[in-house]
């Protein structure tokens, strides 16, 4: 199937009030808004050619993704837990410094704290190795809430609607769960609900025309009449998926948090019972802003999950504990780089394991 551009309802829309610079992470915008050909065969960020090395497994990819916390976390964890290390105050401080500067946050550093000292108590711990151990799976019992794989069932189409600021990765998070779902059998429609910014609508476009999916889309029409068409359209064709992107907004731009509220309520005139998903695409690198964004968009939208990117990026992943501590909203998927396949679902324990690795 080829990818192509169909008008949406236009009137006007409130203005802007920000510039968003172009972010290194969204793909070029196409020149044409008129219908874009699609190649014959996907493109894969992640197909290999020649003599190059085989493809990494997902969990070497993680590891290698989660180098820059890896390295700022695990190497001091074990700088701390090396041979004949005790296991008195003066580490339990030590800990706790480390795990602040990896972006765990104070509430999810105290607990993590507490509880470690309680299994030292109970267990009679006295080796630094034991506790290192221990420290791993209270982290694995932090984070497993977030593990709730998104299933897709009892809805034709699936609604999922996507939010986040600017620079977050949306749109390519979009591409790439396109793809993900068209691989699992599934069609697809992605609706161009990001009418604010230029460059979204032929950004969406091409990630349409990559993966040979249909795109509703419109000039400068209004966002929720866009998503509005694109599931009536996705319903007379049997279509199994609707990607509904939206305009990036800072949670402090209250007239786009209303605008954004109202996408939502017209989405469910369509279908009552949608959106079935809303998901926050985060960026890793903002570390404890992360909260401050999941309380407002969940305030507005009651978020359903959360998709962290760019966690190849930063040094502060250890955020996701802080997420689970303060808003354990579920982590649908984590990007750990830029290619196709570099989307997964959120595994606690396979994280956590990569961060000791």
């Amino acid at each position: 199937m080829f990818g192509f551009l169909k008008s949406g309802k236009s009137k006007p829309t409130e203005p802007r009030s920000e510039t968003p610079a172009p972010h290194a992470d969204e793909l070029p915008a196409t020149p044409s808004d008129t219908a874009l050909p699609a190649a014959a065969q996907p493109a894969s960020d992640d197909a290999p050619a020649g003599d190059e090395p085989p493809r990494l497994s997902w969990a070497q990819r993680l590891k290698r993704g989660l180098g820059r916390t890896r390295d700022a976390f695990g190497s001091q964890i074990a700088g701390l837990f090396g041979a004949g290390a005790r296991i008195d105050e003066a580490l339990f401080e030590e800990l706790e410094t480390v795990l602040l500067t990896a972006d765990v946050g104070v509430e999810a550093s105290a607990h993590l704290i507490e509880r470690l000292r309680a299994r030292v108590r109970k267990e009679r711990l006295s080796d630094a190795a034991q506790l290192r151990e221990a420290l791993k799976s209270e982290l694995r019992e932090l984070l497993a809430p977030l593990e709730q794989p998104l299933r897709i069932t009892g809805a034709r189409p699936f609604v999922i609607m996507l939010a986040g600021v600017n620079g977050a990765g949306k749109t390519t998070t979009i591409g790439k769960l396109a793809r993900r779902f068209q691989a699992e059998g599934r069609s697809v429609l992605l609706a161009a609900g990001d009418t604010f910014r230029a460059a979204a609508r032929e950004q969406l476009a091409e990630w349409g025309s990559r993966n040979q999916v249909e795109v509703i889309a419109s000039q400068a029409g209004d966002p929720a009449a866009v998503i509005f068409d694109a599931i009536q359209s996705a319903r007379a064709r049997g279509i199994d998926v609707v990607l509904a992107d939206t305009a990036g907004r800072l949670p402090t731009q209250l007239n786009l948090m209303e605008e954004i509220r109202k996408v939502k309520r017209v989405i469910q005139k369509a279908d009552p019972s949608a959106p079935h998903e809303v998901l926050l695409v985060l960026d890793a690198n903002i570390g404890q802003n992360a909260l401050a964004q999941v309380k407002a968009f969940d305030d507005a939208l009651g978020l359903t999950g959360l998709v962290m990117t760019k966690l190849d990026g930063t040094a502060k992943g250890g955020v996701i504990a802080a997420l689970a501590k303060r808003q354990p909203v579920p982590v649908r998927f984590i990007g750990v780089g830029e290619g196709l396949e570099d989307l997964q679902p959120f595994r606690a324990g396979e994280f956590v394991d990569a961060l000791f690795a």
